[in-house]
């Protein structure tokens, strides 16, 4: 027993380094390639909602390949588990670079997710096996800052690669990182043989997947196939609900061996808890989404500024976990969220008044303050949801709200992006109805050059301008739409109840 255990703790921080490295490398490409979205669009010829499948994607192969990686870790084992995920990471990564059209890189973005899904959770199992429970806290703690790196350096980091060499080095820089981190996983990672194999429900996960794929592809083409006039579109949808059918049939009537354990649906808090984190999810990768094409496409930002100015974000955010940490067994944890929902909404009340002759101030400064409410909402919401569920089922509740949440943020980058493209073409088909040549505004001095009613070029710039208003006033409306959800999710926190309730009732 003690020559087992004295090989972990000797090479203790080479394996934490090693799978640091993962963890920061996964973290890094959540948001390393939103600010070099208009690049790729403009390099593969994509429209706005098709790019943002690069996005949607990725996050849609994680929801799906998480709940399977803790099966895995059972049947092969973690080292293996993991060696496999972090090497096809990097070479995902490889083939994302390498990619010559939307559809080979919404491929390899496929397969990127799929493996990066299990970097976080069996990145967590090691720290708790090479570490002795005295210092699981530390660990973790350590394990946190790294896994905060990503969305503070993303950005950054993307900016910089995109402006400075092509946004293909933003999935190239993958590589050095991926090969040291898999050499080491490979050399000090001791093999774990599991005998205990827990049954994993097949049927429940492919349907699941499927209805969640179909469910993604209707959401992502519809704006591009007129929704449901598409014979397409109509046989997704079919698709999807038959899928989440039979799930749903599936999962009442298989008792224990179902892929979702119904004692889950039992606890308030974790379907309350569930909920929240699948709209936070929605607004959190929405305004990620949304906002590098605004300041790009609109404001002539160039990409590094973008991840400049969009960067504040991460560091609101790692202060409300900082914060939190200290104040969660001494608050109410509802409390700390309603004050974090309240922050968001002020953020996004703030992004309403975005205009085109703004500086970065009000970019910064809303970023800041809704990356520490959403900060302020993470580790609350998992207290409360989670506190009060059996231990046999808790690996599964913490991979469900994954899940929930991972979708929420697929779903939520999908529609407010369809509503973008939707609003922008209202709004320009509202402003252009004014310029008419019976309207006196329409003429000089107030109509100045370049804008003309009689040249080309003069009606060419006027519908340039006028596109670019459109597409602000959208962006607007798409604020004004998240801070409304998350202003009507604030009556759900009256359905959560503090985890001592929870564990006495219990």
């Amino acid at each position: 027993m003690r020559s087992e255990a004295r090989g972990p703790v000797a090479n203790r921080g080479m394996i934490t380094a090693s799978i640091m490295l993962a963890t920061i490398m996964q973290g890094v490409d959540n948001t390393i390639a939103n600010v070099a979205l208009p690049h790729i669009q403009g390099s593969l010829s994509a429209a706005q909602d098709q790019v943002a499948w690069v996005l949607t994607s990725y996050i849609v192969a994680v929801a799906i390949m998480t709940p399977l990686t803790g099966w895995l870790a059972g049947r092969l084992g973690i080292k293996y588990v993991f060696l496999i995920s972090v090497a096809g990471f990097t070479l995902a990564s490889a083939l994302c670079g390498s990619a010559t059209s939307l559809t080979q890189l919404v491929i390899y973005r496929l397969l990127q997710g799929a493996f990066g899904a299990g970097l976080v959770p069996l990145s967590q199992s090691v720290l708790m096996q090479i570490n002795p429970p005295e210092r699981h806290g530390q660990a973790v703690a350590v394990w946190g800052t790294g896994v905060m790196l990503g969305p503070i350096f993303g950005p950054l980091l993307g900016g910089w690669l995109t402006e400075d060499y092509s946004w293909r080095w933003i999935f190239y820089i993958n590589l050095p990182v991926g090969v040291i981190a898999s050499l080491g996983i490979l050399m000090f990672i001791r093999e774990t043989r599991h005998t205990h194999r827990e049954a994993f429900d097949f049927f429940g996960f492919v349907t699941l997947s499927i209805a969640v794929g179909a469910l993604q592809m209707m959401l992502d083409r519809g704006q591009l196939k007129d929704w449901f006039s598409s014979t397409e579109i109509c046989v997704t949808a079919i698709v999807s609900g038959v899928s989440f059918y039979l799930f749903i049939v599936h999962t009442a009537t298989a008792s224990d061996r179902s892929f979702i354990n119904l004692d889950l649906m039992k606890s308030p808090n974790f379907m309350a808890g569930t909920v929240l984190m699948f709209f936070v999810g929605g607004i959190l990768s929405g305004t990620l989404a949304l906002l590098p094409t605004m300041l790009q496409s609109l404001m002539n930002y160039p990409v590094f500024t973008t991840g400049l100015v969009t960067a504040p974000r991460g560091i609101g955010t790692m202060i409300a976990m900082f914060v939190v940490g200290r104040m969660i067994n001494r608050v109410d944890n509802r409390l700390i969220i309603l004050i974090g929902f309240l922050l968001t909404v002020f953020s996004l009340w703030q992004m309403t008044g975005f205009s085109l002759q703004m500086g970065m101030a009000p970019v910064i400064m809303s970023g800041v303050l809704q990356g520490f409410g959403l900060g302020c909402t993470f580790v609350p919401l998992n207290t409360l949801a989670l506190s009060g569920l059996p231990r046999h089922i808790l690996t599964q509740g913490t991979a469900m709200r994954s899940l929930t949440r991972n979708l929420g943020g697929s779903i939520g980058i999908s529609i407010f992006e369809a509503l973008l493209i939707q609003n922008t073409q209202i709004v320009h088909s509202r402003l252009v109805e004014q310029l008419r040549p019976d309207n006196p505004l329409t003429h000089a001095p107030l109509l100045a050059a370049p804008f003309s009613l009689t040249t080309p070029s003069g009606i060419a710039a006027l519908n340039v301008e006028v596109t670019r208003q459109a597409a602000m006033v959208a962006y607007i409306n798409d604020f004004a739409l998240m801070m409304l959800i998350v202003l009507l999710l604030i009556p759900l926190l009256l359905l959560v109840r503090p985890p001592r309730a929870v564990t006495r009732a219990g």
